[in-house]
């Protein structure tokens, strides 16, 4: 059973930071890729980063240059820090993990950014 746990969301200003957490129910490296996706209302959920064990790290292009993807392998965890936060960056933060092209997903920490 694939669990996938996150922490770390919550209410922060414009400008601000904020660090989420993936915790994993075993090895993140288990997994093909793990990353982060984010659903505003009334958006589809997008990309926001992955990365594959490989090597690749991919960031969507409204987040380049604000948010950074790590791994923890000590803590089976994946971090999203995000840094320079807009209103716009306001959603509900999925992790998402990919094994043999399977799709596994948390619940969900929703982040919202406003003054």
């Amino acid at each position: 059973q694939v669990q996938l746990v996150e922490s770390g969301g919550g209410l922060v200003q414009p400008g601000g930071s904020l660090k989420l957490s993936c915790t994993t129910s075993g090895s993140i490296f288990s997994f093909n890729a793990m990353g982060w996706y984010r659903q505003a209302p009334g958006n589809q959920r997008e990309m926001v980063a992955k990365v594959h064990w490989g090597g690749v790290t991919t960031y969507a292009d409204s987040v380049k240059g604000r948010f950074t993807i790590s791994e923890d392998p000590a803590k089976n965890t994946v971090d999203l820090n995000m840094y320079i936060l807009k209103p716009e960056d306001t959603a509900v933060y999925y992790c998402n993990a990919v094994r043999r092209s399977t799709d596994y997903w948390g619940s969900g920490t929703r982040v919202t950014v406003s003054s």
